[in-house]
């Protein structure tokens, strides 16, 4: 992406100004950030993906202060009987299944791929909307569709309502009020309180970013040491003594057990080895489309054509390891450089995958079997 183009979607901010300035911070509003709308979805489109068994769809819709929650695949059928006002059908993970929203979400790489989430697309009927809220995460607002009315702003208060199906705030003070319409984006950090509402039928794409909580982290960081780890021998109490009290847990059988489970132990290594996996562990409805075409076939149109990352693969690398997809392997001595190009740029041109050293190109052939990539 262009730096003209960049500081156009930024509100004239530079990267590095945007994030000293906002990330995290304070809000942006930016008008016509986004010039070009043409690859953005249509509202059929977007039904189209909410009939889908493997894409989450919720759909909300309001009655005055009340509120139901409702979760796809929804039928065209469906879709077509709701009312002329004040529903929402939120559609998320778009960017895995439609190249233009992963274009979008590729324009956000000056904020590292290990950030990016997905993309949400929303079609609203006029008056519809999900109640004033706030999120965890960063969230870029871009309107492609209508126009919709945003009132957001800091607040000390984020209790919420209780018995509602959605996380709706108890009270609610917005400091800013704005009409979004189409190339319009709003960016709000994280705990912002906001509020859309739809002034006429529109389609909202939101970007969002992962940040997960530190009791997720944790968890999983166990799970994958449970995976990983070898502790050998068994408990033994050779020196075992009659007991007078056989519900009591002896204090020597305690001490060996908690011996054992001393010998758990993790390193830097092994803690970036995770964070690797975690971050490019695939979401649960990903599922690769494999391929039956011949390794030679295979090579012969890298080296025609390129080869790109199939839009729902994650390619991640650090100093020494590159992660794919929730696994990992040694980056290889000759072609790291290659491969960390084809991490940062998603793609290889003809003329890199030429120059790539035959197991490298095995590796790739292996890849696109199952998917992971794709050749143009």
């Amino acid at each position: 992406m262009a730096a003209r183009d960049r500081r156009r979607l930024l509100g004239g901010h530079a990267p590095t100004a945007f994030l000293a300035r906002h990330w995290h911070k304070e809000p942006l509003l930016v008008r016509a950030a986004v010039a070009d709308l043409a690859a953005t979805l249509s509202r059929d489109a977007l039904f189209d993906l909410a009939a889908r068994d493997d894409v989450a769809s919720r759909l909300v819709r309001r009655d005055a202060n009340r509120y139901s929650l409702a979760h796809g695949p929804f039928t065209r059928s469906q879709l077509r009987k709701l009312p002329a006002s004040n529903w929402t059908l939120l559609v998320q993970g778009v960017n895995l299944h439609d190249d233009g929203a992963d274009a979008l979400l590729r324009r956000f790489a000056f904020i590292p791929y290990a950030r990016l989430d997905d993309v949400m697309v929303s079609y609203a009927a006029p008056g519809g909307g999900v109640g004033p809220h706030f999120d965890s995460y960063d969230v870029f607002l871009l309107q492609t569709q209508g126009q919709r009315r945003w009132r957001y702003g800091r607040q000390g208060d984020l209790s919420l309502r209780p018995g509602l199906p959605l996380r709706i705030l108890r009270r609610f003070t917005p400091g800013h009020d704005a009409t979004l319409v189409p190339g319009d984006m709003l960016y709000l950090p994280p705990q912002f309180a906001h509020d859309g509402i739809a002034v006429d039928a529109c389609i909202t794409y939101s970007i969002g970013f992962r940040a997960p909580r530190n009791q997720e982290l944790a968890e999983s960081f166990v799970d994958h040491l449970r995976d990983t780890l070898h502790v050998p021998g068994r408990y033994a109490d050779p020196d075992l003594r009659p007991s007078a009290a056989p519900a009591r847990i002896d204090p020597r059988l305690a001490r060996r057990m908690g011996e054992a489970i001393a010998h758990v132990r993790w390193n830097e290594r092994e803690v970036r080895r995770f964070i690797g996996r975690f971050l490019t562990e695939p979401k649960p409805e990903v599922v690769f489309t494999t391929s039956r075409a011949s390794r030679a076939a295979v090579r012969q149109r890298m080296r025609r054509a390129g080869v790109r990352l199939d839009r729902r693969t994650q390619l991640l690398y650090d100093d020494a390891r590159y992660y794919l997809n929730g696994d990992d392997a040694p980056l290889p001595r000759s072609d790291g450089p290659v491969l960390r190009k084809l991490a940062d740029r998603r793609s290889l041109s003809p003329a890199e995958c030429a120059a790539l050293a035959p197991e490298t190109l095995d590796l790739l052939c292996e890849w696109h079997r199952h998917g992971f990539i794709a050749t143009p």
